[in-house]
């Protein structure tokens, strides 16, 4: 898969100044996830804020404040033109590396050290990590002059993303240390790599996942959370039970749903995590598989627009800036909700725009703004794009 535009247009005054013609159906796609995330994190947490003696609506209430500051950086990521993103790419990767290990040194929080204690809010940067990644990546890959890729500029990829992910995979956070690995592998790949390089990395990746393993690197909770998924009859009552909950509350509310707010495995608190990581639950739950269609129709909305404006993109960064933000989304979308449906493991990766969480869903919102920038700046005449 080869990523080139052979044939650009230089960019006047008058192109900079055209009116930006805004992405609707994006747009459309992403409120309506956040509004829907908003109703589903009521109805996931109501219950058990009400058994602990507190306001059924801290939680959104919270979660809303997220969701405003979240339109915002969409909007003004919206409106950053490429070429200053692409001057603010190595700030923002040193930026995220320095958070990265300021974080390896503050207390641990539920086995390990994810957040930043702000007072009022718990800032974790790995989420942060990966939009300056996907800048970073793009930014090199970008200045290769060549149609394919050398084996020099592979390596160089290689170690800007193994410096960031090995931080994080010492926090440790497999997830999103994962996460960074897809969204590396699709973006070289579309920048132009060989089937030898490629099949290179793959086994590369490979053998260093054995590595970590032998080594015994591999945290045990991480190691369990596999073996609960390998064989579900093992651990029942621990590790399988969230797994076990999951699918009857998805299972349970069959074609249309139990309806909104209704729902033993969500009001009886059956689903630890439901507000977070299992949020899908109460969407299977409570507006059965027509409304978890309409979800993921929701984010397949969104990743077709995204490699739209990648595909119209103006130049090479910009085309690989909107390729990562679909490669991030797409690895969220598909290990969140098969971890509901048992087809991934438990990894801990939150819903985009609809499980709880603060510096998750800024980030996401601002990568999902980068790639809707590309789309607003598009080329105004047709470039030669090979996919």
């Amino acid at each position: 898969m080869v990523l080139t535009a052979r044939r650009t247009e230089p960019v006047t005054l008058l192109q900079r100044e055209r009116a930006l013609r805004p992405d609707v159906l994006l747009i459309l796609s992403y409120l309506a996830l956040t509004g829907l995330g908003l109703v589903m994190i009521y109805s996931a947490s109501a219950p058990r804020l009400l058994a602990d003696g507190e306001s059924p609506t801290s939680l959104v209430r919270r979660q809303m404040i997220f969701a405003l500051v979240g339109i915002v950086a969409f909007v003004l990521a919206s409106l950053i033109e490429h070429r200053t993103l692409k001057m603010l790419a190595p700030i923002a990767y040193v930026g995220s590396l320095i958070s990265l290990i300021v974080v390896l040194y503050m207390p641990v929080v539920s086995g390990a050290n994810r957040w930043i204690e702000l007072g009022f809010f718990q800032f974790q940067p790995s989420e942060l990590a990966k939009v300056s990644l996907i800048l970073a990546l793009a930014a090199l890959l970008a200045a290769s002059k060549d149609k394919a890729l050398h084996w020099t500029e592979i390596a160089r990829a290689v170690v800007l993303v193994a410096v960031p992910a090995f931080l994080i995979f010492r926090q440790p956070d497999l997830g999103t240390m994962l996460v960074f690995g897809f969204v590396a592998v699709v973006m070289v790949f579309s920048a132009g790599t060989t089937w030898r390089q490629f099949a290179f990395m793959t086994i590369t990746a490979v053998l260093g996942s054995a590595l970590l393993f032998k080594a015994g690197w591999i945290a045990e909770y991480q190691l369990t959370r596999i073996t609960a998924f390998l064989d579900e009859t093992s651990d029942v009552v621990d590790s399988n039970y969230n797994l076990i909950q999951s699918k009857i509350a998805i299972g349970s509310g069959g074609l249309f749903g139990r309806g909104l707010f209704e729902g033993a495995q969500t009001n009886l608190s059956f689903v630890p995590e439901q507000s977070t990581d299992f949020i899908f639950t109460a969407i299977g739950e409570q507006l059965g598989f027509v409304g978890a269609t309409v979800v993921i129709g929701l984010f397949a909305l969104i990743t077709w627009r995204l490699l739209v404006a990648a595909a119209n993109g103006r130049d090479r960064f910009s085309q690989l800036v909107a390729i990562g933000v679909a490669a991030m989304l797409v690895f969220h979308v598909f290990v969140n909700i098969g971890m509901t449906v048992r087809i991934t493991p438990v990894t801990g990766l939150p819903l985009p725009f609809l499980s709880a969480g603060g510096t998750a869903f800024i980030a996401m919102s601002l990568a999902l703004g980068l790639g809707h920038s590309v789309w607003m700046r598009r080329s105004p005449v047709p470039v030669d794009v090979d996919i």
